[in-house]
């Protein structure tokens, strides 16, 4: 669990962003986790969101959760993985500019459903300039094909969690989005798209992969 858990107001393309951020006793990097489809109540209080946050704060890592436009105090309106990518690229900016320590540390990239597609296009855009990329990007019930394929971008080392029975994004989308990447996909049985019941499988997948990353 978090130390604390505090709320703050970044500046977005369409105006305030607010966000609740999860602290941990010694904060060492930060995780910026996004949550899924503004118009089919996703928040940033989504089980999948919460439960990857906790795994990264549970490794030392601040974990920031925006409300995308729309959506609770957040300015704007939904816009297609589109404005809210901008949005994120802007958040990324200030987080630097605030919180100079913890920036210089670990980061992690994590996206649930729509809120993997802006992480997609988030990590492209970083990418293509002079941006210092996340160490690990953290992806669930990945709906990048579906909202941000032109744009969306991973590492090769990118952890893809989906579930077997997910019927709001299929598995074969994702395979499908995949293959030309020659991405893995790691695949929960008998796992849904929220994942019901098997939260702590996804819990434990994530905290692997930041085992990972801090030992690297």
């Amino acid at each position: 669990m978090a130390a604390r858990t505090e709320t703050e107001v970044f500046d977005g393309k369409a105006g305030p962003i607010d966000c609740a951020l999860d602290w941990p006793d010694s904060p060492r990097g930060w995780a910026l986790v996004l949550h899924p489809h503004p118009l089919q109540g996703g928040a940033r209080d989504n089980k999948v969101v919460t439960t990857i946050a906790r795994a990264c704060v549970q490794q030392g890592l601040v974990a920031v959760r925006p409300d995308f436009r729309g959506v609770g105090k957040s300015a704007g309106q939904f816009d297609r993985a589109v404005g809210e990518t901008e949005d994120m690229l802007a958040l990324v900016e200030q987080f630097a500019q605030r919180y100079p320590e913890q920036a210089g540390g670990p980061w992690v990239l994590g996206g649930f459903s729509f809120g993997s597609a802006v992480a997609a296009a988030v990590y492209g855009t970083l990418a293509q300039g002079q941006a210092r990329l996340p160490g690990a990007v953290i992806l669930a019930g990945t709906a990048v094909k579906r909202f941000a394929d032109g744009r969306g971008q991973v590492p090769e080392d990118a952890l893809l969690v989906h579930g077997e029975q997910d019927d709001v994004v299929p598995l074969a989308e994702v395979l499908d989005w995949a293959r030309p990447q020659s991405l893995p996909i790691c695949v929960v049985p008998g796992a849904g798209h929220f994942f019901h019941g098997k939260l702590l499988v996804l819990r434990q997948l994530v905290q692997a992969r930041l085992l990972a990353l801090k030992a690297g």
